[in-house]
């Protein structure tokens, strides 16, 4: 998530077969600062509508705690273990009866119960679109934010309580794992962030511009498809997005992909069979008091979803 401190699209059903959507509100690994709202500000703009997609529930957060853990260096690490857990419940109760979850978060750290989800039934990837690499440390990390360190903790570095989610540990290995079109490296490199492991796949923004959009999404995919992997998770933190086009982000940077390119991203990746679930997190409607960036945001998933 950080570092320390148009046109109409296609309507109708989904080119992903039988979209069912999740809403996970929390905001336990950030602040309660409003991207608790964006499951609410994207279904006003029309999204399960557009895609055709089934309502498959709510899951709430428990009570926000502003206090840091002594323990673990981390805010709310109970809570979100917890959390994690009930979001896995809801996202495999939609894998199972057939369907392709779509959940509306909150903050990053629902990556967490995604892939548990998806743990608890073998071995999956994640092609993880952020601006931030989010692979603080809790002793790098200012505020003890879990949506700074998810993808740390999904590849099983960090407290055990959320490093090692039921005894499974890590959540994805560090070969499953797609980091694309982050653009945070000399931010977190000076804030002493840990290093990205070397087995884990990185293409960040300059990458992604030198191959082209399509082209860095393919591989991603080909990547994310070989070697005993059952499929893959798309997350996606709309802060990868360039701060001009996307300014309802709570830690902003400027630069990033353009709409098209994160379509072209999205599409391409969940196009492939190997997709199995879809997350969109970050995005403050709070920031966006007339509801436009709502519904570009909004086009650019029915795009991307959409037949």
């Amino acid at each position: 998530m950080r570092g320390p401190a148009g046109v109409a699209g296609p309507t109708g059903t989904s080119h992903v077969r039988g979209v069912a959507v999740v809403e996970a509100p929390s905001v336990l690994g950030l602040r309660p600062t409003g991207v608790e709202e964006l499951p609410e500000a994207l279904l006003r703009a029309g999204l399960a509508v557009r895609l055709g997609a089934v309502r498959a529930g709510r899951v709430e957060p428990p009570r926000y705690d502003a206090r840091r853990d002594p323990d673990t260096g981390i805010l709310n690490p109970a809570g979100i273990a917890a959390y994690s857990a009930a979001l896995a419940d809801a996202v495999g109760g939609v894998m199972d009866a057939g369907r392709f979850p779509v959940v509306l978060g909150g903050d990053c750290g629902i990556l967490l119960g995604n892939l548990l989800a998806l743990r608890r039934r073998g071995r999956h990837g994640v092609l993880f679109l952020d601006g931030h690499t989010d692979f603080y440390q809790p002793s790098a990390e200012p505020a003890g934010e879990v949506a700074s360190m998810e993808l740390a903790l999904a590849t099983g570095r960090g407290p055990g309580v959320l490093a090692d989610l039921e005894g499974r540990g890590p959540l994805v290995r560090d070969e499953d794992v797609v980091a694309l079109g982050f653009r945070d490296t000399e931010e977190s490199t000076a804030a002493g962030m840990q290093p990205l492991p070397a087995g884990l796949h990185a293409m960040d923004l300059g990458r992604v511009r030198a191959l082209g959009a399509g082209e860095a999404a393919r591989r991603a995919v080909a990547l994310l498809t070989g070697g005993g992997v059952a499929g893959y998770w798309v997350h996606l933190d709309v802060d990868v997005l360039d701060d001009e086009v996307m300014p309802a982000v709570d830690y902003r940077q400027p630069g990033g992909l353009t709409w098209r390119e994160l379509e072209t991203v999205l599409r391409t990746a969940l196009a492939a069979p190997g997709a199995v679930g879809f997350d969109v997190a970050i995005f403050n409607p709070r920031l966006d008091p007339d509801g436009a960036v709502a519904a570009r945001l909004t086009e650019c998933l029915v795009r991307a979803l959409g037949a």
